[in-house]
């Protein structure tokens, strides 16, 4: 019998989202730990509120829905609250009941503000970090170290000259014709107008130049996890100067291991990190220049696991710039750059978690 292509409007609906979402999904592993992180930066939320007022938005729902702009790939804060409007899984994992009205993009992005002017990313990734050390699969010996290019939110447009008082006027306000071909730009000449951070860098030779920032993760060899992540200004020396400082910071007195590809090859990249209790294994760049590792470090099996090892650092970098929304930059300036890189490294983590889990 054929049905019948009819919609009845019923006036009370006793149905939950969480009856909806099914118990083997993917994001129940990850709204579980996820909440278990949350209530430990409760105090943390308590001192950035007042205790009178009208009640903003709840942080833990903000960071549950910053957390599935991330997940799935969301482009705005004004599309999430349209998902939020009537996708039911999002409303489950967010915390809001079938009735609850959704926030407005712009007040959601104001509330959303007041986590991007304090360091809350930071304590969700050491939290994560913690659920990930209550689990025992992080190593703390042997780690990989990469850096990668994150294209600026700035048109090339507005990288012009720091002293020229005076330019001509544009033909078109909105969107003015600029001729810089044969001009020589350097970012110690130039600057963005729109993102001062942002620098221009390029991937290599051949490559073109963009106004970018550079990430940096330091990762551990065990799971692929990311133990360590922050946001440089993209300069020559950028990924060998993070590579020092997150070394210093790998808590422990005994001695570990960091792998990294040729550019981190240098004599003074080399020295500092063995200046660290760091055993640097580090890949030979002997084609333009004698290398800074000598067999002392190649004639141990461990250099070869952990050159093959450090190629899972770009599983990150591909994760964060297909998925977490990462490959073009929606927040200028490096301290909000950085606060969103941090958060999405948090959120890769959280699904390594999971899947970490359901492997037997």
């Amino acid at each position: 019998m054929r049905g019948h292509d009819e919609q009845a409007a019923h006036l009370f609906s006793y149905v939950s989202p969480e009856a909806r979402v099914p118990r083997d999904h993917p994001l129940r592993a990850i709204r579980e730990m996820t909440d278990r992180v949350l209530a430990t930066l409760s105090r943390k939320f308590a001192r950035m509120y007042s205790d009178i007022g009208r009640p903003s938005i709840a942080p833990e729902k903000l960071l549950r829905a910053l957390l599935l702009q991330v997940l799935y790939t969301v482009r705005s804060e004004r599309l999430l609250m349209e998902q939020l409007d009537y996708n039911l899984l999002f409303r489950w994992f967010v915390g809001l009941n079938m009735d609850d009205a959704v926030w407005d993009p712009t007040v959601f992005s104001k509330n959303r503000d007041r986590l991007l002017h304090s360091d809350i990313a930071a304590l969700f990734f050491q939290a994560v970090l913690a659920e990930a050390k209550a689990r025992d699969v992080i190593s703390d010996e042997h780690f990989t170290v990469d850096g990668t290019l994150l294209e600026a939110w700035a048109s090339l447009k507005s990288f012009k000259k720091v002293d020229d008082p005076d330019p001509p006027a544009p033909d078109d306000p909105g969107n003015p014709t600029v001729n810089f071909h044969g001009e020589t730009r350097t970012n110690a000449t130039h600057a963005s107008t729109t993102d001062p951070d942002a620098k221009l860098a390029r991937k290599g030779n051949g490559k073109e130049a963009k106004l970018s920032y550079s990430g940096h993760i330091l990762m551990e060899n065990r799971n692929g996890l990311a133990v360590d992540a922050t946001v440089r200004p993209a300069t020559g020396t950028a990924e060998r100067d993070a590579a020092v400082a997150m070394a210093a910071q790998i808590p422990g007195d005994g001695r570990v291991t960091i792998g990294a590809d040729k550019n981190y090859d240098t004599r003074d990249c080399v020295e500092q990190l063995r200046s660290l209790t760091v055993t640097p294994h580090v890949a030979q760049n002997d084609k333009r220049r004698r290398s800074a590792i000598d067999e002392r470090t190649t004639r141990h099996p461990g250099y070869l696991i952990s050159q093959r090892k450090r190629k899972r650092v770009e599983e990150i970098f591909g994760w964060l710039k297909t998925v977490g929304g990462l490959r073009k930059l929606r927040h200028r300036g490096i301290d909000r750059v950085d606060w969103m890189f941090t958060f999405a490294v948090a959120a890769y983590n959280l699904v390594r978690l999971r899947n970490l889990a359901a492997t037997p």
